[in-house]
């Protein structure tokens, strides 16, 4: 109970210089478990930008490139695929539903994607998410379109708005399909996938813009513009790759090998979870970056503390020598020592825990609206908690230079009180 006393009372002699090593240690705590949250959501939200599909089917290439140019829009498909292949696969009894998707035209540096209703009905993110409409509803007619999140917010467009595509792809427009704008009917709220950066509008719009165009030129003038409006029925000759959903996940492998091995196409395809994996196996640089940063943060605060400890020792040497005229040993003064850095090492963990779970809490929600994020508090993982006690134990084990230090210095007080 007196050395429980005797440290209580040391700290609070000192209440200022500790509150500031607790917030040191607490702002790190709060971003090493923030990094650490940061890193596992975005992986997450990475490999769930697509979820619910079975298989991407296109033409035939690598997994990746595949998955870039299907599910990001990135990059350019090696080959399309015919709309009456399409069918065929999209008619197998094992197919619950397919979505064709058809790419190569562009608006002010997004994509423009040619789908169906059904996108909207069977698209999934995060853990089986559906999409939702943040204004207005899918396209109906065929020169509807419906936008991303993203691309509403940076070109400021509302419901209603009119906008012209272009054929190709890139910031620079050029060969606009200007005699058929698009009107603006819906707008989905965000989700943090490549959907927020897209214009979606229908496959028969599609073909109806490049009703007279040929190798990427326009041909003539279009004059039957009220054609274009009312006609429903412009059947694509192809597309650029499709999303399948199947009646049983057993029935995965075998529907791959199919379409693999497919007689009329070269085609492949993928599954979704696995190229996402294979890919972010590529770019997990960021992932060791993020690491290294909040290691660089721990073992400055470390430091601080360390420091903030020994540049009070001169100031202590009262201290001591009272002590050990008390009777108090110079092990039992380096003790303490490391009692008062593991307490503020402590009281600086559980602080951080509580920010950070508090900020989360608060700013959740924002941070999902802005970045398309997911932030999933639950309980600590294993790494956040290896990581704590990671931290604990090195603070412990970097308090030991001072306790060393206090050590020499009141066995030096001890042997001139003894020679004086």
């Amino acid at each position: 109970m007196i050395k429980l006393r005797l440290l209580a009372s040391s700290i609070y002699s000192r209440k200022i210089t500790v509150l500031l090593s607790i917030a040191s240690i607490c702002i790190s705590v709060s971003l090493v478990i923030g990094i650490e949250k940061l890193r596992t959501s975005a992986k997450k939200s990475f490999t769930n930008t697509i979820s619910a599909t079975d298989v991407i089917v296109g033409a035939r290439s690598g997994n990746i490139q595949l998955l870039l140019y299907t599910v990001f829009g990135i990059g350019n498909a090696t080959n399309n695929i015919t709309w009456t292949t399409y069918k065929d696969i999209s008619k197998r009894p094992e197919v619950e539903w397919a979505i064709p998707l058809s790419l190569g035209d562009s608006h002010k540096g997004f994509r423009v994607l040619g789908t169906t209703k059904e996108f909207f009905e069977h698209y999934r993110y995060r853990q089986k998410k559906p999409l939702a409409f943040k204004y207005g509803k899918p396209f109906a007619k065929t020169l509807d379109t419906v936008i991303g999140s993203d691309v509403a917010s940076t070109l400021g467009y509302n419901l209603g708005d009119a906008i012209v595509v272009s054929h190709g792809i890139g910031k620079i427009e050029t060969n606009l399909h200007d005699d058929q704008p698009f009107t603006v009917v819906g707008i989905l709220q965000k989700t943090g996938t490549p959907v927020d950066k897209t214009v979606h509008v229908s496959l028969q719009s599609i073909e109806a813009i490049h009703k007279n165009w040929k190798g990427g030129r326009r041909l003539k003038a279009q004059d039957a513009l009220g054609e274009v409006q009312t006609e429903t029925k412009f059947v694509p000759r192809e597309i650029t790759g499709a999303l399948v959903g199947l009646k049983s996940r057993i029935q995965i492998f075998q529907f791959q090998r199919y379409i693999n091995n497919y007689r009329h196409e070269a085609l492949s395809a993928i599954l979704p979870g696995v190229a996402l994996q294979e890919l972010w196996s590529l770019i997990s640089t960021a992932e060791t970056a993020l690491i290294a940063i909040s290691t660089i943060v721990v073992m400055t605060s470390f430091l601080g503390m360390i420091t903030m400890i020994l540049a009070t020792l001169n100031e202590r040497r009262r201290e001591m020598a009272i002590l050990r005229a008390i009777g108090a040993s110079p092990a039992a003064i380096a003790g303490l020592m490391i009692a008062e850095a593991s307490l503020i090492i402590l009281a600086g963990i559980i602080s951080g825990f509580t920010l950070i779970y508090a900020g989360l809490v608060v700013f959740r929600s924002t941070i999902d609206q802005i970045s398309g994020i997911y932030i999933d508090i639950g309980f600590p993982t294993d790494t956040e908690l290896f990581a704590v006690i990671g931290i604990f134990i090195i603070g412990c084990l970097c308090s030991l230079i001072p306790a060393w230090r206090a050590y020499l210095i009141s066995v030096t007080n001890g042997f001139h009180s003894q020679t004086g």
